[in-house]
C-alpha cells in the first residue's frame, strides 16, 4: 500500500471514530432534553404533582452534573475506552429499564442511573478523542466540531420527542439512547483505539465524595425553587449544605497529593473564559427551548409535533454553523470565533425578548430570526470555547477537561432557571443577553 493510501485509510478510521464518539455525546444531551415535551403526559399517567415532575425532569442532570468530575478522573486513571464501556453499559441498562417503569419511583431511579452512566461516558469520550487525534492541530479541529454536538443533541431531543409523541407513547423516547448505547458498545472495540490506564495516578475519593455530594445538593436546592420559596427549609438546607461541602472540597483539593480538580487547572485565564462562555451559551439555549415550548403549546395551543417543527430552522442553522466553526477557528482563532458566537447568540436572545412572545407574534418574522441567530451563535461559541477549554491540556488530564467542560454546560442552565423563577422571564432574558455581551467584549480584548 502506498503512503497516500495508508494516510487515506487512517483518515477514514479517524472519521468513523469521531462519528461514533460524536453520536454518543449527542445522545447524552438528547436524553437530557427529550423528557421535557412528554413530561405533562407522564404526570397525567402517574398522577404526579408539580414537585414530582420537577424532580423527574432534574433527576438525570443531578447525577450527570454531580459525578462528572469523578467520571473524568476515572477516565484518566483507568483509560478512556474502558471507562466509556462501563458508562455505556450502565446507560444502556437504565435506558432499557425506563420504558417499563410502572410508576414514578422506578422511572426516577432509571433517570438517575442514566445520568450516572452519562457522567462516565462524556469525559471518557473526550479522552478517547484525544487518542484518536494525537496532533494538536487535528485535535483542535475535532474539538471545534465537538463543541456544537451538545446543542445539536438538545435540539434533537426537542424535535424527536414531539414526533414520537404524535404517534407513539412517551416510553418510546428511551429507545433512541438505548439503540445508540448498544450500537456504540458493539462498534467501540473495532473503531476506537485502546487507551492505556495511568497506574501512577491515584483516585481522590474524599474529594470525589465532597464534590459529588456538594454539586448534587446545591443543584437540587436550585431546582426546587420552582415549587418552594427561597427562604424555605427545603431550599436553604440543600443550598447551604452544598455550599459548605463545595467549600470543603476546594480546601481539601489544595492539600491533596493528587487532587480530583487541581485548582490551577481552573486558573488558566482562557480556560476560565471558555467555561463561562459555555455556561452562558447553554443558558441561552436551554431558556429558549423551555420558554418557547411553553409559549407555543400553552399560549398558542400548538401540538407537540407543531412545536417540534418550529425548531427545525434552529437545527438547520445549528448544523451549518457547527460545520463552519472548525475552518473559522483555524483561520481566525478560537477566541475570535467564541466572541462572534456569543455576540450573535446575544443578538438572537435580544430579538426574542423584544418580541414579547405574545399570542399574535408572527412566527416567520417575529420568532424565526431570533431562533436562527441564537442557534448560529451558540454553535460558534461552543466550538470556539471547546478549543479554548482544552488547549494546552496534557493527555493525562483530558478526562478531567471533559468533566469540567460538561459540568459548565450542565450547571449553567440549572442556575439560570433558579434565577428565572425569581426574577421573571423578561428580566432574565435581558440579564442573560447583557452577560453574554459582556463576556464577548472581554474575550475580544483578552484572547488575541
Amino acid at each position: 500500500m502506498t503512503a497516500g493510501g495508508a494516510t487515506h485509510v487512517v483518515d477514514v478510521q479517524h472519521r468513523y471514530a469521531f462519528v461514533l464518539l460524536g453520536s454518543v455525546q449527542t445522545t447524552l444531551i438528547f436524553t437530557l432534553a427529550a423528557i421535557a415535551v412528554p413530561l405533562p403526559l407522564i404526570g397525567r399517567e402517574f398522577g404526579l404533582q408539580r414537585a414530582d415532575l420537577i424532580l423527574l425532569s432534574a433527576s438525570y442532570g443531578l447525577t450527570f452534573a454531580g459525578l462528572l468530575l469523578f467520571g473524568g478522573r476515572l477516565a484518566d486513571r483507568f483509560g478512556g475506552r474502558r471507562t466509556l464501556a462501563v458508562g455505556l453499559l450502565l446507560f444502556a441498562a437504565a435506558s432499557a429499564a425506563a420504558p417499563f417503569a410502572p410508576g414514578i419511583g422506578a422511572l426516577l431511579a432509571a433517570r438517575l442511573a442514566q445520568g450516572a452512566g452519562a457522567a462516565l461516558v462524556a469525559p471518557a469520550a473526550m479522552a478517547v478523542l484525544r487518542t484518536v487525534f494525537r496532533s494538536p492541530a487535528a485535535y483542535g479541529r475535532a474539538m471545534a466540531t465537538w463543541g456544537g454536538l451538545s446543542v445539536l443533541g438538545a435540539t434533537a431531543g426537542n424535535l424527536l420527542s414531539g414526533v414520537i409523541l404524535s404517534w407513539l407513547s412517551w416510553r418510546w423516547t428511551f429507545v433512541v439512547p438505548l439503540v445508540v448505547a448498544v450500537t456504540s458498545l458493539a462498534l467501540a472495540p473495532r473503531l476506537l483505539p485502546h487507551t492505556a490506564p495511568n497506574r501512577g495516578r491515584t483516585l481522590d475519593l474524599p474529594g470525589a465524595l465532597l464534590a459529588t455530594t456538594g454539586i448534587t445538593l446545591a443543584s437540587y436546592g436550585l431546582v426546587v425553587t420552582d415549587v418552594r420559596p427561597w427562604s424555605s427549609t427545603g431550599v436553604l438546607v440543600p443550598l447551604l449544605g452544598g455550599a459548605v461541602l463545595l467549600a470543603a472540597f476546594l480546601y481539601a483539593e489544595r492539600h491533596a497529593r493528587d487532587p480530583l480538580l487541581p485548582i490551577r487547572f481552573l486558573l488558566d485565564r482562557r480556560r476560565a473564559l471558555a467555561l463561562t462562555a459555555i455556561a452562558l451559551s447553554a443558558c441561552g439555549t436551554a431558556m429558549t427551548f423551555v420558554v418557547l415550548s411553553l409559549h407555543l403549546q400553552q399560549t398558542r395551543d400548538w401540538s407537540p409535533l407543531q412545536t417540534s417543527a418550529a425548531f427545525v430552522p434552529f437545527a438547520v442553522a445549528l448544523i451549518a454553523s457547527g460545520r463552519a466553526a472548525g475552518p473559522l477557528v483555524i483561520r481566525y482563532g478560537a477566541g475570535a470565533v467564541t466572541t462572534a458566537g456569543l455576540g450573535t447568540g446575544a443578538a438572537g436572545l435580544a430579538f426574542l425578548a423584544s418580541t414579547g412572545l405574545h399570542a399574535h407574534t408572527p412566527y416567520v418574522y417575529g420568532l424565526l430570526p431570533g431562533l436562527v441567530l441564537l442557534s448560529a451563535g451558540t454553535a460558534a461559541s461552543f466550538g470556539g470555547a471547546a478549543v479554548l477549554a482544552t488547549a494546552g491540556v496534557p493527555p493525562q488530564q483530558t478526562g478531567l477537561a471533559g468533566g469540567v467542560l460538561n459540568s459548565a454546560m450542565e450547571l449553567g442552565p440549572t442556575v439560570l432557571f433558579a434565577l428565572l423563577l425569581t426574577l421573571g422571564g423578561d428580566a432574565l432574558s435581558l440579564a442573560a443577553t447583557g452577560s453574554a455581551l459582556a463576556v464577548a467584549a472581554f474575550l475580544n480584548h483578552r484572547t488575541d
